[in-house]
């Protein structure tokens, strides 16, 4: 995870590296995540995919089942040395530490971007640079995909504040005991749809009962 987030976010991701994942194993959350996993690697088949904030490569692993390639990135080395453990094909994917907010030369050779999970840890106001920096990167035409969570009583962890901005923040713990505040956003399909239009030819929002898929194509 990176950008322009706070410090504790970064630490908080580097710490948890070890148990990230286990959000994953929420037993209602099991059919959903399977049709992810099987949704995601059609979208990007033959694609040479940029992934950004790709923390412990969960998502790049599937990603790189059909995709040409996946250049996968994130600013915490921590997460980065779980990622490149994953059974994935040689030559497959590029793991790379670099920040979200500044792809660079990451982008050369890519049609295709995807971010899970990251959308919902930048801040309202950093948002549209964030987007018009992705979609200027890629040729037009480019497949972006955006997937994140939604929020779900019960299942998610309860939102613990909201800021001036409207930014929204969750108090979660790590297996040590040891706590952080995390910003944690939840759009609105409308405020999910506002954001891309500057910088999307279409857009497809797919929601589920626990996350939402945004897949739209560049100008």
């Amino acid at each position: 995870m990176t950008g322009t987030t706070t410090p504790q976010l970064e630490s908080y991701y580097a710490k948890r590296a070890r148990e990230y994942e286990r959000i994953y194993d929420k037993v209602e959350r099991q059919e959903e995540l399977a049709w992810l996993r099987d949704r995601l690697p059609r979208l990007f088949e033959g694609r040479r995919v940029l992934e950004v904030a790709c923390g412990t490569g969960y998502w790049t692993q599937v990603l790189a089942r059909r995709a040409e390639h996946v250049t996968a990135c994130d600013v915490n080395e921590p997460v980065l040395e779980i990622a490149r453990e994953k059974p994935i094909r040689r030559g497959r994917v590029s793991f790379v530490r670099a920040d979200a907010f500044s792809p660079g030369g990451l982008c050369d050779g890519c049609n295709a971007a995807f971010a899970g999970f990251w959308w919902s840890h930048v801040r309202k106001s950093d948002l549209s640079r964030w987007l018009a920096g992705m979609a200027g990167a890629l040729p037009k035409g480019s497949l972006l995909a955006m997937l994140d969570n939604r929020y779900v009583e019960g299942s998610s962890t309860p939102v613990s504040r909201r800021d001036a901005q409207g930014n929204t923040y969750q108090v979660r713990p790590l297996l040590s005991g040891e706590t952080h505040e995390v910003l944690k956003n939840f759009p609105t399909a409308a405020e999910l749809t506002d954001a891309v239009r500057p910088f999307a030819a279409e857009a497809h929002l797919e929601e589920t009962r626990y996350y939402w898929l945004l897949v739209f194509r560049t100008r």
